[in-house]
């Protein structure tokens, strides 16, 4: 397992937090995803066989947030 930390922009409420741990949670690979509004980031531990970075990053900007 990896965990690494994110920077969110784009989230201006506690909507937009849920928003984003939902499409966390939804991604296989993914036990656990703590997102915070201040400051603006998700913490993800994530299986590195399953599911790389850059498909964590994509989903969050599908999203509509923009990814530091």
């Amino acid at each position: 397992m990896e965990t690494t930390i994110i920077a969110v922009a784009g989230m201006t409420c506690m909507g937009c937090v849920a928003s984003v741990k939902r499409v966390l949670g939804g991604l296989e690979g993914i036990s656990s995803a703590e997102v915070t509004l201040n400051p603006a980031q998700a913490t993800v531990t994530y299986d590195a066989g399953k599911l790389n970075l850059s498909t964590i990053k994509t989903a969050i900007s599908d999203a509509g947030y923009d990814v530091a």
